[in-house]
């Protein structure tokens, strides 16, 4: 064994022994260590603090002052000198050893990090700050402006904090990604935060003194943080008056104001991007995010809209998303598969890659599972399974597999599907897997005893294929119906919250909301604490809020998911809804 390797494995115990608090032991390997390296910092800075950790601070204040008549240039030194008087209770020689220290920094010294990160240890923020500020001023071409605005941050102090990573911002625009990410760690969605509040003003307060495009860049992402897509909006629409040949960040602003589901501010947003665009090509995109706030705003002219788009732009490979959109739209909105089969098979003939072919195809087999053609669909789906392996659209094929299998009654395929798609890299898709793979194994049939799991999944199938009365009644055979269960469906059965959960959607559907609030209270009154109890109370705020337009109804249940169910993927969005509806009280 070489020295090196030796060295080491000693400084591999001696760690051990000062992270279990046997300093002792720690003292004689460290010593030893330090002996043989005496310009090793870390070793050092170990042996002084394990001598501090016996209240050896002779030894160390000896050692110390020994070392600086060694080597003088070692300013650093002086920081833990000062630092073992501070623990001597002796506060005056500690100062004029940090003092020295300080002075130091003023002449370009190479120690100067070493010095501020040495003050930062000993959790003498200020001393550390000082540093920085000093060897800044005495070297211009240094910008520690980074490390000054954390120890602010450590401190507490957000509002030097924010202004110093504006300061550095201002000095070099490459630090952009740098300061959001820092800034992210105190931002919330609660525009109200005081850290919000202190950001917003340093960035405006700057942008009064020195104009750059950076400061609408830095607010327009604070508003989305805050959901205030309109004073995003603004921002966006300030920063394309600078530059008008990319729109990037207004599509980028309407589709996070889409899935937010602010269909107005992604509404103006796209239509700014019509009428700016040069290429058709934003022209299409903008127009099929248009379509999509159509449909989800149930738009009585969103067929005319397509056919206006087709006049426009054509039949061909330009169009394929808005001709796969428009299939989806005359199959599950219109009822009309036969042309979307149509209209998805002439789309083919335009694919120009494997990936557009697979999107065609996906939207080809939902629309065959929709008119009840199951190994027509499972056909496209292997297809692109097959095809694309390890893609997205593979795993989202696979999970199709899956599904349809599920539809069929093939549990067993389900389930061996599904196992693979729990590790699936597209969270969306794992989660769904899991959800999924849970409800079969929880209530499939044991021992050839009817679990009602067949007739469950033929009517979410029935709910798929918006055939909503005939999935409603054989819902209702699961709670009544002695030839496909013993008694039927009682409170405290998984099925039993996932039957009436069903139910409600829909009855939300057939816009008997009263009728399906009734039914998820009767999920609540069974089971609380249910593994669907974030989304019982998603739903019935949401119902209250928009179907019933009884805002204080939707305030009880979404401050519910705020209180009681702190993990819930709705917690952001329930947050957001419950404060706006107290403003709209209050006012």
């Amino acid at each position: 064994m070489t020295s090196q390797e030796i060295s080491e494995n000693e400084f591999f115990l001696a760690e051990n022994y000062f992270r279990e608090g046997e300093y002792e032991k720690a003292t004689q390997i460290y010593k030893k260590l330090y002996d043989q390296s005496p310009f090793n910092s870390t070793y050092l800075f170990r042996l002084i603090t394990c001598y501090q950790q016996t209240e050896s601070f002779d030894i160390v204040e000896n050692l110390l002052i020994n070392r600086i008549k060694q080597q003088p240039s070692q300013t650093y030194l002086h920081v833990f000198l000062g630092y073992n008087y501070s623990k001597k209770q002796n506060e005056e020689l500690a100062k004029i050893q940090y003092q020295k220290a300080i002075q130091s920094t003023e002449n370009n010294n190479p120690y100067t990090i070493t010095i501020a990160r040495a003050f930062s240890d000993y959790n003498l923020l200020d001393y550390a700050i000082l540093a920085y500020e000093k060897a800044m001023k005495a070297n211009p071409t240094e910008n520690f402006g980074f490390q000054i605005a954390q120890i602010y941050g450590e401190k507490g102090e957000y509002q030097k904090m924010f202004e110093a990573y504006i300061d550095l911002l201002d000095s070099n625009e490459r630090y952009l990604n740098l300061v959001q990410r820092s800034a992210s760690k105190y931002i919330t969605d609660d525009a109200e935060n005081e850290a919000n509040i202190l950001f917003r003003k340093a960035v405006l307060q700057k942008s009064l003194k020195n104009p750059k495009k950076e400061w609408n860049i830095l607010l327009s992402w604070l508003f989305i943080q805050q959901k205030e897509y309109v004073k995003a909006f603004v921002q966006e629409k300030a920063l394309f008056n600078r530059n008008p040949t990319d729109a990037s960040m207004i599509f980028e602003l309407g589709e996070i104001a889409f899935e937010d589901k602010n269909y107005d501010t992604a509404q103006n947003c796209f239509e700014f991007i019509i009428e700016k665009a040069a290429l058709n090509e934003d022209k299409i995109s903008a127009n099929l995010y248009l379509l999509k706030i159509a449909i989800e705003t149930k738009n009585p002219k969103t067929a005319t809209l397509f056919e206006k788009l087709f006049t426009e732009f054509g039949i061909n490979p330009a169009t394929i998303n808005l001709q796969v959109a428009y299939a989806d739209f005359l199959t599950f909105q219109k009822n009309n598969p036969e042309k979307a089969i149509e209209i998805l098979e002439k789309a083919l003939t335009f694919s120009a890659s494997k990936f557009e072919e697979a999107r065609i195809k996906l939207k080809l087999g939902d629309v065959f599972v929709f008119t009840g053609q199951f190994n027509k669909g499972l056909i496209y789906f292997s297809q692109i399974q097959t095809q694309l392996k390890n893609h997205e659209l593979g795993q989202e094929a696979q999970f199709k597999v899956a599904q349809t299998s599920y539809f069929k009654g093939d549990f067993d395929w389900a389930k061996a599907q599904l196992k693979v798609l729990k590790g699936a890299t597209t969270q969306l898709i794992a989660n769904d897997a899991v959800d999924l793979y849970l409800k079969i194994i929880d209530n499939e049939p044991v021992d050839s005893i009817p679990s009602g799991l067949k007739e469950f999944a033929r009517a979410e199938l029935a709910f798929y294929q918006n055939k909503n009365e005939e999935a409603f009644q054989t819902l209702k055979s699961l709670f009544t119906d002695k030839n496909i269960l013993v008694n039927g469906l009682i409170p405290g059965e998984v099925l039993y919250d996932d039957a009436l959960f069903l139910e409600a959607k829909i009855l939300i559907k057939q816009e008997k909301y009263l009728a399906a609030i009734k039914q998820l209270e009767k999920i609540v009154t069974a089971d609380n604490q249910g593994f669907l109890t974030d989304d019982v109370y998603y739903l019935m705020a949401e119902t209250y809020n928009f179907k019933l337009k009884n805002p204080e109804k939707a305030r009880e249940y979404y401050q519910k998911i705020i209180f009681e169910q702190p993990s819930s993927i709705y917690l952001v969005d329930a947050r957001n809804k419950f404060r706006k509806i107290r403003g709209e009280v209050i006012n």
